[in-house]
């Protein structure tokens, strides 16, 4: 018997995804996650979350909604696109007191930094396809976030955490090792989804420095980036020529001969400051 005025308890996930048809679909990037245990650790990397506002994109059926609830976090607010996922998470939502908020919306047009107070985290199994841009969009107003604990493909994970002079490395990772902190903490096979990916997955998290660019700096390191590992078997003379070439590296005191993956953090720092806001 429940207690009372203690909340129902939720149905088992698996119950959850055939009562609302909840196939995993392609086209939206899903795979579900329903391993408690694995769901529960995600939620401890992310640190001590009592009084933080948590807001989780694509929660699906609800598995990591669960852990999140189970956690001492001040508030969930669960974004979801699928109607039908909107549905069932609806139904954990009658379960949670109060501590969970469901918003039907595509993630890339919300701005997540004014959407619950702060402190503020994001903690999400992102959907496939639009993982890496609703990174981008994060970090250019990351001051606004004590932390990102994020999944992603293995693949953008050791992008997002390649060190200079890897294959890994690239736009990615300078863009998030400049403004944060970023961590790989887990990796997680397969065959602990539903259905499984073809790949490994991997959590990442991301905490934002204490010192942050303005916009304008922002705008400036994602063209400059784009220009470097836009033709990455270049050198430096040559693929960014059209932010200012030989001149700008001299400028930097960077060789010119140089490539964009040997290019430390601090030297594209550099780069960045002595071009004009773009």
């Amino acid at each position: 018997m429940t207690a009372a005025g203690a909340a129902p308890q939720p149905p088992p996930l698996r119950d959850v995804i055939a009562r609302h048809g909840l196939a995993a679909r392609h086209s939206l990037g899903q795979h579900f996650l329903l391993d408690g245990n694995l769901t529960d650790r995600i939620v401890r990397e992310a640190g001590n979350l009592a009084g933080r506002f948590v807001i989780e994109v694509g929660p699906g059926p609800g598995g990591l909604t669960r852990s999140l609830l189970a956690s001492a976090a001040a508030g969930i607010t669960a974004i979801e696109l699928d109607r039908r996922a909107i549905n069932a998470i609806e139904e954990l939502a009658a379960t949670a007191n109060g501590r969970l908020r469901v918003i039907e919306a595509d993630a890339l047009t919300v701005d997540c930094a004014t959407l619950v107070p702060a402190p503020r985290q994001v903690i999400a199994n992102l959907p496939y396809n639009v993982a890496s841009p609703l990174l981008v969009g994060w970090l250019r107003q990351a001051s606004a976030f004590e932390r990102l604990t994020l999944m992603f493909q293995q693949e953008v994970a050791e992008r997002i955490c390649a060190e200079p002079g890897s294959s890994a490395y690239g736009r990615l990772s300078v863009l998030s090792q400049w403004l944060c902190d970023a961590r790989m903490v887990m990796r997680i096979p397969p065959a602990a989804f539903t259905p499984p990916p073809k790949v490994w997955s991997a959590v990442v998290t991301l905490t934002p420095h204490a010192e942050q660019p303005d916009a304008g700096l922002f705008k400036t390191m994602e063209t400059l980036t784009a220009a470097a590992f836009g033709q990455r078997r270049k050198m430096l003379r040559g693929s960014l020529r059209s932010v200012g070439g030989e001149a700008l590296l001299r400028q930097a005191d960077i060789a010119p001969d140089r490539r964009a993956e040997t290019l430390t953090i601090a030297e594209f720092d550099r780069l960045a400051r002595l071009l004009p806001a773009a």
